[in-house]
């Protein structure tokens, strides 16, 4: 039997290269990112408004951005038009997702989010689960991994996923008790890590519990860099690596081997690409 490839490089496995924040400078941040020794970007996608760019990115800069389409559960820019997502979304999203089924690493950002003020009735909550629940579907359909958000949602998020049978799953930034986060690495379920885990009590106790084995990293750029309010860039994703080696008192190297080799199970479109 062959031995696993072994990786040098680190991979952001959650990143938001179509957002506004990089449309200057994106040259500049990828080229920052490569000399941090990322080895690929994956980039996900919030509503369907996006979907284009960010295949645009994963056809330009083949071989680094890999792209993730998927509808949030937030959709609406800025933060005060931000609203539930509905069904009509989803309707909107599919035909293009399905065209570019073959060019996808996996389906994403896709998710539950609770917060209050996002979805503050039930009805909302159900359209997000119903919405969350045909992306699954499309997902095991198409054979690709699930690119999930969870936010105030880390136990209905596992327990959907478990009902309805997905296997390759990476939950980003998860918000949840670590408790509940093990019962996702029981079911098979990646976690990744981003470098806000410097300014944040609950995902320094997330990381103390998850086995290394269970975890990738991600950056979530330009979102939850290690300073507050300061836009985050995929060459932060050194943070991660960093901040996790000291919490499990192992080496750097070790972490971005193991984080790597994660990342290569949950995508495997991202190992065979990477040895075309």
């Amino acid at each position: 039997m062959a031995a696993s490839p072994t990786y040098c490089g680190l991979v952001d496995c959650h990143c938001h290269l179509a957002a506004q924040d990089f449309d200057l400078d994106l040259e500049d941040v990828l080229e920052k990112a490569k000399k941090a020794n990322v080895l690929a970007l994956v980039a996900v996608a919030e509503h369907s408004g996006e979907f284009e760019k960010i295949m645009q990115l994963s056809e330009r800069y083949k071989g680094f951005i890999f792209p993730c389409l998927g509808v949030h559960p937030i959709q609406g820019l800025p933060p005060e038009t931000q609203r539930s997502v509905t069904l009509r979304d989803l309707d909107v999203a599919i035909p293009v997702i399905e065209r570019y089924k073959n060019h996808l690493l996996a389906i994403g950002e896709v998710g539950l989010d609770f917060s209050p003020r996002i979805a503050g009735s039930d009805d909302q909550k159900g359209e997000q689960r119903q919405v969350f629940i045909r992306q699954i579907q499309l997902a095991k359909r198409l054979d690709l991994p699930l690119n999930v958000h969870s936010r105030s949602a880390g136990r209905p998020t596992i327990n959907l996923l478990q009902e309805q049978g997905a296997e390759k799953v990476l939950l980003h930034a998860f918000d949840g008790r670590p408790s509940v986060a093990m019962e996702g690495v029981a079911a098979g379920y990646f976690f990744s890590i981003p470098p806000s885990i410097v300014r944040s009590d609950q995902k320094q106790r997330l990381v103390k519990q998850l086995p290394l084995t269970a975890i990738c990293l991600e950056t979530d750029s330009p979102a939850l860099g290690p300073e507050k309010q300061v836009r985050n860039e995929p060459k932060n994703i050194t943070v991660s690596a960093e901040y996790i080696a000291q919490v499990k008192g192992v080496p750097v190297k070790e972490v971005i081997e193991v984080t790597t080799q994660n990342a290569m199970k949950l995508f495997p479109r991202l190992q065979q690409l990477l040895h075309k």
